[in-house]
């Protein structure tokens, strides 16, 4: 009988080179022939040998339990720069033992401040201006003995950076160290470089850009938001076979000059000219005696931390789909898909050629280039070659939005060759992919490509708004309403433990949290002067961004440890918004973005018309609510009294100020009535009463939605767990204007920021603020996963421990649907099709876990598996019919449910 453990990883990953974390947590998957495995016990072994398990470094044991994630180290404390190999096995709840996994790894870098024994360097100011545009090339010539058995650079930059050794470049990350609250924290990273050193002469390059951290940010003045000056810090470390080790670090007998990048920008783009190249730069044979010295530049280590969570990477090429001359005789791209990333030209042109690379995201109504809708960003790349055959180029510290490319510049009558010649790189956060969704509805599964695309063009490095205009800015709002549609497409753990920590970072001292997190827009620049937008403060449903993502996090990845590190920011919100105004239970004072871009917004105005006090208190009763399940979750039992007070009186005041004696809310918009029932807000027959409105109010606008940012990602929970699921299942199917499949119908491959980012008749929205890769509505996705193909969990279960499996029909609206998630337990699959006949019901439940399977219209009698009566099925353990159909528990295992639907699916649910 197969029982085997698989996947074993070190804080969610596997191989994890250089992280700080002292007290790491394993988690594995196990594999079974059988259905109904449950793990009994395991036994972790820790070594720092690889292979010496014999005698490790730390033996758990074995321990009586069933837990096979987040599992804590329990050894000895760890130490700087070294590696350790893991290994697992378990036993079943038969006493099946398994065998030892494969050994896994993973590596620390340093643990502490004072182990920094390098410098951050600058270009000597007497010889080169801090503030040139040129990217800066650095270098460091030294000598490696004979023996030497590894190499590992720690690195990190005031700016960005690329490395070489040996002329060859370090790794595959891209605009490193990343965007943090580098007051506060600061990301370093790690690179094994053992097999690219050589006995004898070696070189270090590195190249030095603005980025983030010097470079514009914001749309006002946010320039230089953290420092002046680009600056270098690195440590080599080699060890040698004989036991002894020599460092490499960055100092002041480094070396610089300007790189052939001339300019470069995140929002701008950038400049090179290959006639400037200097061959060899970064090899020990390299000349560089025309090159000007360094010098030491004042700046911390004490905020330095090791990279927290995967790098950004290219992770697709595209090639053009087509070349088009528009109607104003311009030459354009199309990349057949709005992406995010960078292109790669590969040329054969006479030297001196000037090409000009300017991004968009669509075409105007004529067919022409726009770029309207960028504001200020430029977009822009300018390549001067060099006159060289298979010359190639790809911009190293800036990424674009688009999916046109105008090209200017290159040889007439040569055009037809620029499809061969070009190629888009696509640039996210390397996140591992773990999510599937597909249905009947090919505008369906268009939009769900739109959701991950989107997704992944504006997860770079933190979530951001958009890609391509003069904003890419990490705001809370967007977040906090996608972070569950994210956890379903990617594995995101540790992309928003590290921005959490951010949002903690940049959390005032009164709590208040930052529109945008890294706070650009908050900053004071290195000159002292507070950018302009700094005279905003914070907002409901933005900054309760505070508590959705944290407590989202735990329930998606069973991440405890999330939860105790957010928890003081978490209750800074709550304890903010409290002292707001002269009532402590409403939120009615202040500044607030209400329902951002709600269709039933005042003419020129983007806050939509759902009172902003409502909305605010009902955020501040749910970031309540949700306090108090973190403090249950952490054992803290005066707290889950407090905010459980709170949240009752928080409930209790919205109910009286905004529900009248018969049970209407005061305002008649879908927004209201859907925080009203999601976040539980109204109770009895009330709550049907709201329900039965939100319903009446969806079909007498003909199923179309009139939300904004705020209203959007709940509307169709709050329509299917209220018995009006046909409703929203309209709602999604609906193509006319506003809908998600509208912008589908009008060719997008990501998501808007708008209903109508182009009009019926081909125009578009304003100028202002009209995105074309703007994910939050985006949100809808995990309705899709969750209800239409009905994967989801019992959240009294946190990390899929226990999964609900409950598909939900409409009327014929869809004929088939299927959800798969890559869980922390394992592969989740749920599928379901319909015909005239029967209704098949399709599910995996990985091992180590249960489900719960709901199956609505149909009696026990009826449902069969594997061709007997589902009751008797191996792996059932129970088995009950409900007013509305079926309910099994099931163990692990794959299973096929078929039975004829006997009740007609229900448009008004019995629980209304």
């Amino acid at each position: 009988m197969v029982f085997e453990v698989k996947s074993l990883t070190c804080e969610y990953r596997k191989g994890l080179l250089g992280t700080d974390v002292q007290v790491p947590r394993f988690g594995w998957e196990l594999r079974a022939g059988r259905r109904g495995t449950v793990q009994s016990a395991y036994q972790l072994q820790v070594t720092e040998e690889e292979g010496g398990f014999e005698s490790p470094l730390w033996d758990s044991g074995k321990v009586n339990a069933s837990q096979s994630i987040q599992v804590v180290y329990g050894g000895p404390p760890l130490s700087s720069r070294t590696r350790y190999y893991v290994r697992v096995k378990a036993w079943d709840q038969n006493g099946l033992e398994s065998a030892w996994s494969d050994p896994a790894w993973w590596e620390t870098a340093l643990l502490a401040p004072e182990e920094w024994q390098a410098e951050w360097i600058t270009p000597d100011e007497a010889a080169i201006d801090p503030q040139a545009e040129p990217v800066f090339m650095l270098g460091k010539r030294f000598g490696v003995k004979p023996g030497i058995v590894s190499a590992r650079i720690y690195a990190t930059a005031a700016g960005v950076y690329e490395l070489y050794v040996n002329g060859v470049r370090v790794g595959d990350e891209l605009l490193a160290p990343g965007w943090t609250s580098y007051r506060k924290r600061h990301a370093y990273q790690s690179y094994d470089v053992t097999d690219m050193l050589a006995d004898g002469d070696n070189a270090i390059g590195a190249l030095l850009g603005n980025g983030w951290y010097k470079g514009r940010l914001g749309w006002s003045t946010g320039h230089q938001l953290y420092g002046e000056r680009r600056a270098l810090l690195l440590q080599l470390h080699i060890r040698y076979a004989d036991g002894t080790e020599e460092t490499v670090v960055s100092d002041t007998t480094w070396k610089v000059s300007e790189a052939p990048i001339r300019k470069s920008d995140i929002y701008d783009g950038e400049a090179y000219d290959a006639r400037l190249e200097q061959s060899g730069w970064s090899t020990a044979q390299f000349d560089d005696s025309a090159w000007s010295g360094t010098q030491r530049l004042a700046l911390p280590i004490s905020q330095l931390v090791a990279q927290e969570h995967q790098p950004v990477r290219v992770t697709e090429t595209i090639r053009p789909r087509e070349l088009m001359i528009t109607p104003r005789g311009e030459t354009v791209l199309d990349m057949g898909q709005n992406m995010v990333g960078r292109i790669r030209l590969t040329l054969n042109v006479p030297a001196g050629t000037e090409i000009r690379l300017t991004h968009a995201e669509v075409l105007d109504k004529e067919g022409n280039f726009y770029t309207g809708n960028l504001r200020t960003a430029k977009q822009e790349i300018v390549y001067t070659a060099k006159g060289v055959d298979g010359e190639t180029y790809a911009p190293t510290f800036t990424f674009m939005g688009f999916r046109y490319l105008k090209v200017e510049g290159y040889p007439a009558g040569q055009e037809a060759e620029l499809t061969d010649r070009i190629q888009g790189e696509v640039m996210h956060t390397d996140m591992t992919p773990t999510g599937e969704f597909d249905c009947s509805s090919e505008a369906v599964n268009q939009l769900q490509r739109n959701i991950v695309w989107g997704q992944r063009g504006n997860f770079l490095d933190v979530p951001t708004d958009c890609p391509q205009r003069d904003e890419r800015l990490g705001w809370t709002g967007d977040a906090q309403v996608f972070v569950r549609t994210a956890a379903f497409n990617y594995d995101v753990a540790s992309f928003f433990a590290k921005w959490l920590r951010d949002l903690k970072a940049d959390q005032s001292a009164e709590g208040s949290v930052p529109f945008v997190v890294p706070d650009a827009l908050n900053a004071v620049n290195a000159s002292g002067a507070q950018t302009k937008e700094g005279e905003i403060t914070a907002s409901s449903a933005w900054g309760d961004a505070a508590v959705i993502c944290p407590w989202t996090m735990y329930l998606c990845y069973g991440d405890v440890r999330v939860l105790e590190e957010q928890f003081d920011s978490m209750r800074a919100w709550i304890g903010y918004i409290r002292k707001q105004g002269d009532n402590e239970y409403l939120w009615n004072t202040g500044f607030h973005f209400g329902d951002w871009l709600g269709l039933d917004a005042k003419e020129n105005s983007y806050v939509g018309a759902t009172p902003r006090d409502l909305i605010a208190t009902a955020f501040y009763a749910y970031s309540t609510r949700l306090v108090r399940e973190t403090a249950v979750v952490l054992g803290r039992a005066e707290e889950v009294r407090e905010y459980g007070e709170l949240y009752g009186r928080i409930k209790a005041e919205f109910q009286k100020e905004f529900v009248t004696p018969n049970g209407r809310l005061a305002a008649p918009t879908q927004t209201a009535h859907v925080l009203a029932l999601t976040f539980e807000l109204v109770e009895g027959e009330v709550k049907k009463r709201i329900a039965r409105d939100l319903n009446e109010l969806v079909v007498s606008n003909e199923y179309h939605l009139t939300t904004g940012f705020v209203g959007t990602p709940y509307l169709c929970f709050a329509l299917s767990n209220n018995g009006f699921h046909e409703t929203a299942v309209k709602l999604l199917m609906q193509e006319k204007y506003p809908s998600w499949l509208y912008p589908v119908s009008k060719g997008a491959t990501t998501i808007w920021e708008h209903w109508d980012g182009i009009k019926p008749d081909g125009s578009f929205w304003s100028d202002d603020m009209n995105s074309y890769n703007h994910y939050a509505y985006g949100a809808i996705g995990e309705w899709m996963y969750r209800c239409v193909a009905g994967l989801d969990m019992d959240e009294t279960e946190p990390a899929y421990r226990k999964i609900r499996i409950h598909p939900r029909f409409a009327d014929g609206a869809l004929t088939h649907a299927s959800a798969a998630l890559q869980s922390p337990y394992g592969r989740i699959e749920s599928a379901w099709s319909v015909d005239e006949e029967q209704t098949v019901v399709r599910m995996t439940i990985p091992a180590n876990t249960t489900a719960e399977v709901i199956l609505d219209g149909t009696t026990l009698a009826e449902v069969r598996e594997g061709g007997i009566a589902a009751v008797a099925a191996d792996g059932i353990t129970a088995a009950a019919e409900s007013e509305n159909g079926v309910i099994l528990t099931a163990g692990s295992g794959t299973y096929e449910f078929r039975y004829a639907m006997k009740k007609e699916i229900e448009i008004e649910a019995a629980l209304v």
